[in-house]
């Protein structure tokens, strides 16, 4: 019986070929097992989509660079619901299953935390880009021409989308096939993503660690490094700790990890990009000792 196992994409299991990108992913999962052990925990390392492990023989799962379960969706919530009735999930099953789906904003957002204006096209609504654009216009009152129109179930910056409001004929069809299927988020572009760039804020147990600012690469508004977007260092204001604090605690439970995406909106506020409580990069090999207060925090809650 394994206390935790550490759950990943099958490409990042014993890689033959190893980029800058694979070699982060390997050193994060590596940080994260070394601290496990250290608190004295039997830890291993799996893939989330491996048949032979049989998922009963450990006591918690702890989601860290699971990074194909958006290309795999349909496949990864079925495994995600059935391994959900032999062993239990680092955060849990219910908030996993909340945050996952971006609907999670409007929960937030009646909780008093302060998002960007979103207008959720739902699918099967049989609007076209230019309808979903006047009526988030009336119900939400744009004030930008230059919009975002992203999935509600993504990761990465998956079908992420940034046109003027005269380009809708050029999205349309891609917005028609995406929402026959799934909701859609419709906002309005902020230029302070681009200008100086979004902040990752980590919290475990909802103290606060560390953070990072990403920036885009020039000529881009993705700040994933996927797309180019660098990493740095950022030393957090009280202002934004205090934010992040109270992102976390307006969820569902607190969770025991969780990173805090935030950014100033076009009128200079501090706005939630995104609360990840899944598999989010923690940038753990720029910062070691957050591991080890993982590590901790799992001991204290899980083991004690």
């Amino acid at each position: 019986m394994y206390d935790v196992v550490i759950l990943t994409d099958h490409r990042y299991i014993n890689p033959r070929n190893t980029n800058q990108y694979i070699q982060n992913v390997l050193e994060e999962d590596r940080l994260v097992l070394e601290a496990l052990k250290k608190e004295g925990l039997s830890v291993i390392r799996k893939a989330w989509d491996d048949v032979e492990f049989d998922w009963s023989s450990t006591k918690y799962a702890l989601f860290r660079t699971t990074w194909d379960c958006f290309e795999r969706f349909d496949e990864f919530l079925d495994w995600f619901k059935q391994t959900g009735n032999m062993t239990e999930f680092i955060n849990s099953y219910r908030l996993i299953l909340w945050n996952i789906d971006k609907h999670y904003l409007r929960d937030l957002e009646n909780n008093g935390v302060n998002i960007p204006k979103t207008f959720y096209a739902e699918p099967k609504s049989s609007l076209s880009l230019k309808e979903t654009i006047e009526k988030a216009r009336q119900k939400l009152k744009f004030n930008s021409d230059d919009l975002v129109l992203k999935p509600c179930v993504a990761g990465g910056a998956r079908h992420t989308y940034k046109f003027h409001t005269s380009e809708w004929k050029k999205y349309d069809a891609i917005f028609q096939e995406l929402t026959a299927n799934e909701t859609m988020m419709l906002q309005e572009f902020q230029k302070n993503i681009v200008d100086k760039g979004e902040i990752s804020m980590i919290l475990f147990n909802g103290t606060f660690s560390h953070s990072v600012l990403k920036v885009a690469k020039s000529g881009d508004f993705r700040v994933q490094d996927d797309f180019g977007g660098s990493v740095h260092e950022h030393k957090a204001s009280k202002e934004e700790i205090d934010f992040a604090k109270h992102v976390v605690a307006a969820s569902p439970e607190m969770p025991l990890y969780a990173r805090v995406d935030i950014f100033r909106d076009n009128n200079g506020h501090l706005v939630l990009a995104e609360l990840e409580i899944f598999e989010p990069e923690l940038w753990f090999r720029l910062h070691h000792k957050a591991a080890s207060i993982l590590a901790k925090s799992i001991k204290q809650n899980y083991f004690s």
